[in-house]
């Protein structure tokens, strides 16, 4: 009794989270059933199984008083005996559909939770890259994991529990009420008298479990960003300040839980005092009954089994309810993923690119801004075009817009006003992916992943043959440092490409882009980083992959661009002058100043 007590604890806090706001809080829940029913079979196997498993252990305690009344009492030890036999037949029945039910349900909850896993990945790699500017990677990845890990616990087994639960208390009711009304009487009289101060004291538990999910979140989000910028922390000998800051938050954390923890434990010891009292009564009260003639020795011991039956179904049901809010507010956290629509999504009747690409970019009056339309503009009113092959080079300070310019071409953000064209379409009016495929993008800091050599490379190309990826390397110049790899293309570059020099990883990003053979490269300042040695392997290899191109460069280091076939000058989001490298420098004004400095620089070193 004291084990179905302490379990019971969790039921009154459930329970009253649910029947006060079940509507509301287990709302999210519902957002699983098209998962599950995805499998209607293994469903109606579960159900199946889980009928045959709980209406043999309902028969067990009438069996057992037949067996008390027509055995012990009368002294018949062949009565007995065939009784015996009989629960064992049940009993193995019982076994049999128990475990067919645990196996199926298990089953069915991992298929769930991989299901949704994938479904919210998939969701996630859709949305656009202002969603990503507003939250955390860490704090999302909190949710694919640790909320589905939730989740999947319920799916599995706690469906199955209240299921099986339901059914037995309805069914040990019915029992109880068929083997002596009486004694039901008194029961449903008591039931009330334990649950109602329970069911007060509970109210104050109610939200704490999203609470907590929120608190662990922002935990695995601080970890995920400090142990991704661990050479910086160390750099700055910010570790300890930082060990600091997350120990604040875990004991933040760990408060709140252990508050919660309390007031639990207080209910703990409530329902054990008030279940024990109720036993000890409907004990009296049944033995009252059997000394009156009212019922018989075994009626009575059938009627406490089913009552325990029915107390033991009641303390699941309630922890399953309990698990049900934890699990509900994981799958909230999930589905507010789900439920977030991509702002920058197809067009209804999309506009096909020609073929073979023109490779001709066009700006027209845009405008644009990173919060509300119209507010603290980064672009204003930017004109240009690109013609097949040429190169056009954009250059200005640090936050003139320059890299914006390339986001927009590529559509991570939508303009608030004018256009932009590719090969004389409104990219607005073009599959997301169709339009993409015609970009070679060249970043500043390249995505380098945590594979191969070779699979970074591929990344341009998935389906792309070794020699493709061969060829494509020694055009960028990879290949030269691969060969004294000991594993070659094999070799694992690490996490973010830990392994290379900054350097190997530009080419390694060029090489990338050399395999995907796009007709018009992007390149965000591809060589500002780098030292002299470096600088000129990559110019090498951009020369490559620029040939037969149509280029729009972003450079700081105006060398790199002396040949461009027209050089925009930006300040302040707008296009301050244009013109080729000597036109500019004829004209004077900014780009000239520039020009002048940094001529002047690299002839005195």
């Amino acid at each position: 009794m004291t084990d179905q007590a302490v379990s019971a604890a969790t039921d009154p806090e459930k329970i009253v989270s649910e029947v006060k706001a079940a509507p509301r809080q287990l709302q999210p829940l519902r957002r699983l059933f098209p998962f599950l029913l995805r499998y209607p079979l293994r469903l109606a196997l579960t159900v199946l199984f889980l009928l045959v498993s709980a209406i043999s252990s309902l028969a067990i305690p009438a069996v057992l008083g037949g067996a008390i009344d027509e055995g012990f009492v009368a002294q018949n030890l062949d009565n007995v005996g065939r009784y015996g036999w009989l629960i064992i037949g049940i009993s193995v029945i019982m076994a049999v559909a128990s475990g067919a039910r645990f196996y199926f349900i298990s089953v069915i909850g991992e298929r769930v939770v991989a299901d949704l896993r994938q479904a919210v990945f998939a969701h996630l790699l859709q949305l656009e890259t202002r969603y990503f500017d507003t939250h955390r990677v860490g704090e999302l990845t909190s949710r694919l994991n640790g909320d589905v890990t939730v989740i999947r616990g319920a799916v599995g087994s706690s469906f199955s529990l209240a299921l099986r639960s339901l059914v037995t208390i309805i069914g040990a009711l019915t029992m109880m009420i068929l083997t002596s009304p009486v004694l039901t009487i008194a029961v449903v009289v008591a039931l009330p008298a334990i649950l109602f101060p329970v069911m007060i004291y509970a109210r104050r538990l109610r939200g704490m479990s999203r609470r907590t999910q929120d608190a662990l979140a922002d935990l695995s989000a601080m970890a995920t960003e400090m142990l991704g910028a661990n050479r910086t922390v160390k750099s700055f000998t910010q570790e300890h300040v930082q060990a600091a800051h997350y120990d604040t938050s875990s004991e933040a954390s760990y408060r709140a839980e252990v508050k919660r923890l309390g007031a639990r434990a207080f209910l703990v010891g409530m329902v054990i005092f008030l279940g024990t009292a109720a036993l000890v009564g409907l004990v009296w009260w049944g033995a009252r009954a059997v000394f009156d003639g009212s019922v018989t020795a075994g009626q009575l011991g059938q009627f406490l089994v089913y009552a325990l039956m029915a107390s033991g179904a009641l303390t699941n049901v309630s922890e399953v309810l309990g698990t049900l809010q934890t699990v509900s507010g994981a799958t909230e956290r999930l589905t507010e993923i789900l439920d977030t629509k991509p702002e920058i999504v197809d067009p209804a009747r999309p506009v096909a690119l020609p073929t073979p690409p023109l490779g001709t970019v066009t700006f027209t009056g845009v405008n644009f801004s990173y919060g509300e339309a119209g507010s603290d503009k980064v672009l204003t009113n930017v004109s240009f075009s690109v013609g097949k092959g040429e190169t056009v080079a954009l250059v200005g300070p640090s936050g003139s817009g320059k890299s914006t310019t390339l986001s927009l071409l590529q559509r991570f953000y939508d303009v608030d006003a004018g256009t932009i064209a590719v090969d004389g379409v409104d990219i607005r009016d073009v599959k997301l992916s169709e339009l993409r495929q015609r970009f070679a993008y060249v970043e500043q800091e390249p995505i380098i992943f945590a594979g191969t050599i070779a699979d970074n490379i591929r990344f341009g190309k998935p389906d792309a043959a070794m020699d493709e990826v061969i060829a494509a390397a020694k055009a960028a110049l990879v290949d030269d440092f691969v060969t004294d790899l000991p594993a070659g293309y094999d070799t694992v570059v690490g996490e973010r490409g830990v392994m290379l020099s900054g350097g190997q990883k530009q080419r390694l990003a060029i090489a990338r882009a050399i395999l995907k053979n796009a007709p018009i490269l992007l390149l965000d300042e591809a060589t500002s980083a780098l030292d002299a040695q470096s600088e000129r392997l990559v110019q090498l290899a951009l020369e490559h992959l620029m040939e037969g191109r149509t280029t729009l460069v972003i450079a700081h280091r105006l060398a790199t661009i002396r040949d461009a076939n027209t050089i925009l000058v930006l300040d302040g989001g707008e296009i301050i002058d244009h013109g080729t490298h000597d036109q500019l420098v004829a004209k004077g004004g900014r780009y000239a100043d520039l020009a002048k400095l940094q001529f002047r620089t690299a002839e005195a070193v």
